[in-house]
C-alpha cells in the first residue's frame, strides 16, 4: 500500500527516542522527511543522523514549554525542506504518582508543558498546514481510563482529547486533520521506569501483560507504523477521533 508519504515533511516533539522516533523511522522508511525536536541537542543530532542526515532528517533543540517552539520549527521545516505538511506532537510522561499526592508545583510544571505546549504546537502548527495536513496527538489510554499511579496523566490528557476534537471541528473545513493516538503499554524507556519504580519490574510487566488481550508488550514500531498512516495521505478521511494502540487494553467500546 502506497501510503503518499514520498518527500512530505513532518516535525516531530520529543523524537529523540520512544515512540516519536519510532514514527520517525516509519516515515521516513516510506519517503517521508523529518525534523526531529527534543530537549537534548546531543540526542536529537544523533536521531536525526541516523535516519539519514540532512537528506531526510535534521534535529532541533527544543522543548515544548516553550512559546517560541512552535515557530521554530515550522520554520526548520520549511528552510531545510521547503514545505511542512503535518507533525507529530509528543512530550515526555509527567511524574508519577497518585493525583492526591502530587503537589501544586509539580500539577503548574506539567500543565506548561504536557497540555499548555501541546494546545499550542497544535493550534500554530494546523494554522502553518496546507490542505491535505495532519496533527497527531501522542497521548495515553489514560485520556479513556485512569491508569493507577499516573494522576497528572489521568488529569490532563483526557482535556486535550477534548482540545484536539475541537480544533479537528476549527481546521476541518481546510482540510487539515487532527487524530489523537492512544498508546498503551509500550516497551519505551518511560514504561521501563514505571515497571522498576514498583521494586519488581520483571513481576510487574508480567502483571501488565496479563491485562492485555494480545498478552504482551507493544513494540515502538508497531505505534510508529499506525502513527505514520494516521499522519500519510492514504488516511486522508480521518479526523477529530482517538486511536488505541494498546494491543486490546481498554475494555470501551
Amino acid at each position: 500500500m502506497d501510503l503518499g508519504l514520498t518527500d512530505r515533511v513532518y516535525v516531530l516533539t520529543g523524537a529523540s527516542r520512544g515512540l516519536g522516533y519510532a514514527t520517525a523511522q516509519c516515515l521516513v522508511a516510506d519517503g517521508a522527511r523529518v525534523v526531529l525536536a527534543a530537549r537534548d541537542a546531543d540526542a536529537v543530532a544523533a536521531a536525526a543522523e541516523r535516519l539519514g542526515g540532512p537528506e531526510r532528517a535534521v534535529g532541533l533543540a527544543a522543548d515544548l514549554a516553550d512559546p517560541q517552539t512552535p515557530g521554530q520549527l515550522i520554520k526548520t521545516a520549511r528552510e531545510h525542506f521547503g514545505r511542512l505538511d503535518g507533525a507529530l506532537i509528543s512530550v515526555g510522561g509527567p511524574p508519577a504518582g497518585n493525583a492526591a499526592s502530587i503537589s501544586d508545583e509539580q500539577w503548574r510544571d506539567s500543565f506548561e508543558t504536557v497540555f499548555l505546549g501541546t494546545v499550542r504546537a497544535v493550534r500554530t502548527i494546523a494554522g502553518a498546514l496546507p490542505e491535505g495536513g495532519a496533527i497527531g496527538l501522542v497521548l495515553s489510554t489514560s485520556a479513556r481510563g485512569p491508569v493507577p499511579g499516573l494522576g497528572i496523566s489521568n488529569g490532563l490528557r483526557p482535556g486535550l482529547v477534548g482540545v484536539a476534537k475541537d480544533i479537528a471541528d476549527d481546521y476541518g473545513p481546510r482540510g487539515v486533520r487532527v487524530v489523537g493516538l492512544l498508546p498503551g503499554r509500550i516497551l519505551t524507556d518511560r514504561n521501563r521506569q514505571l515497571f522498576a519504580a514498583t521494586g519488581d519490574p520483571e513481576r510487574a510487566r508480567v502483571e501488565a501483560e496479563a491485562a492485555i488481550p494480545l498478552r504482551r508488550i507493544g513494540d515502538p514500531a508497531e505505534f510508529g507504523r499506525v502513527a505514520a498512516f494516521v499522519l500519510s495521505p492514504a488516511a486522508s478521511y480521518l479526523t477529530g477521533l482517538t486511536v488505541p494502540v494498546d494491543g486490546g487494553a481498554l475494555r470501551g467500546l
